[in-house]
């Protein structure tokens, strides 16, 4: 029986995210994948039963990623202003700094791949991020809103303001760079919005 090999998985991986980014996961072939990885398809079937496992096992790990730096150094009992802050920041980095994890997530989410990552890794950023909503609005920091409603409030603006750099370009077409004065300005208006 061969070893496993690493540096070939760590490839699989990255190709998966870049072909389904750039395709789309229903026209993720295992054949066109191991062709630009530039090894066989039963070398992949060492790694990973089938297409499905593939594209989980890779969601996953990415979703954990994204996760951890979301939460890295979070505490959710910390002020309302303060976490959300932090939670603008921590998103926007990783973010920005990992372009395809945002687009391999983004179509992951919006896929039946999504409800497979979130029932892996959605119990401790659900718990982290209840508690921290929880206790704003129990020290009337924050306007009691449903979760739909919050969440849309909280980060649709910073994930629009991420997209348009990403684009390189705003909603009128004019050239976009996220700079940190747009970020916070954005911000305060989020925060103004959510407080009672």
């Amino acid at each position: 029986m061969r070893t496993r090999n690493t540096e070939k998985i760590e490839l699989v991986k990255q190709m998966t995210m870049q072909m389904i980014v750039a395709n789309g996961i229903e026209n993720l072939s295992v054949n066109s994948l191991a062709k630009a990885c530039g090894i066989s398809v039963a070398t992949l079937y060492i790694y990973f039963k089938d297409k499905d496992d593939l594209i989980t096992q890779v969601a996953i790990e990415e979703g954990t990623r994204l996760s951890n730096a979301i939460l890295k150094d979070f505490d959710p009992d910390q002020s309302f202003e303060t976490g959300l802050w932090q939670q603008w920041q921590c998103r926007s980095h990783y973010l920005m700094a990992n372009p395809l994890s945002l687009s391999f997530m983004e179509r992951i989410q919006m896929s039946s791949y999504g409800g497979k990552v979130r029932s892996v890794i959605g119990d401790l950023f659900h718990s982290v991020m209840t508690r921290f909503v929880e206790g704003a609005i129990k020290r009337g920091e924050l306007i009691p809103l449903s979760v739909e409603a919050w969440w849309s409030v909280a980060f649709a603006p910073l994930y629009s303001l991420i997209r348009f750099n990403r684009e390189g370009r705003s909603v009128s077409m004019k050239s976009f760079v996220l700079t940190d004065e747009i970020l916070r300005q954005t911000f305060e208006i989020v925060v103004k919005a959510l407080k009672p």
